[in-house]
């Protein structure tokens, strides 16, 4: 991966991704109810501001199926088995580097393109022309849940792998490589971080078709 000239990130945005670059701690609360939570917990989204926010299970249950200011975000990823996509129709996202999440946005009514750098996360203008062609080849991103659950594409190297995920994994790993990244090209143990992200997300992938 080439380091890439990060956007001014929005403070919300910022927040957002200072919660996965920092070790998770004991003794973390829910932030409606101040409940002290476990290690796994559920995470929900301020929709307008794009930030997470951890939640006790009671907390986070009063906002699935709920059209209001915050989501909750899914936990269920799902590895995309036969997705079409070919190396020239990649090349006209215009994507810089090969590892980027695509989500659609109800707060600007589109989808955004994000792709990790050095300096947290970055936007591409996306083609809207382009995502509409890969909805065609893979219906099954028409029922993408907005805000909340992102294709999130890894063609690094010799991958071809796509997923569905909830929106928190492709923050964490944006996290990962902010957190990690050493020198120009990276260094080793960013990509071991990679390697190994992806490695527990096929494990825990149910996989799907896409059409």
């Amino acid at each position: 991966m080439n380091p890439a000239t990060a956007l001014n990130l929005s403070p919300n945005l910022t927040a957002t991704l200072r919660q996965f670059t920092q070790r998770r701690v004991e003794g973390q609360s829910c932030e409606f109810c101040s409940e002290a939570l476990g290690v796994e917990h559920r995470h929900v989204l301020e929709i307008a501001t794009r930030k997470i926010v951890c939640a006790c299970t009671a907390c986070a249950l009063r906002f699935e199926n709920v059209i209001g200011k915050w989501k909750l975000i899914p936990r269920n990823p799902r590895r995309l088995q036969g997705f079409r996509l070919s190396d020239a129709e990649w090349a006209g996202l215009s994507l810089p580097i090969d590892l980027a999440f695509f989500f659609s946005s109800t707060a600007v009514h589109k989808v955004v393109a994000l792709y990790p750098s050095p300096a947290g996360a970055t936007e591409s203008l996306l083609p809207l022309a382009n995502w509409q062609r890969l909805m065609s080849e893979n219906p099954l991103l028409r029922e993408m849940n907005p805000d909340v659950e992102a294709l999130l594409a890894n063609r690094l190297k010799e991958a071809r792998d796509y997923y569905l995920v909830p929106i928190d994994l492709c923050f964490e790993l944006v996290g990962l490589i902010r957190l990690n990244w050493q020198g120009l090209s990276g260094g080793e143990k960013v990509w071991h971080e990679i390697e190994t992200f992806f490695a527990k997300l096929r494990e825990i992938s149910t996989e799907v078709s896409p059409y």
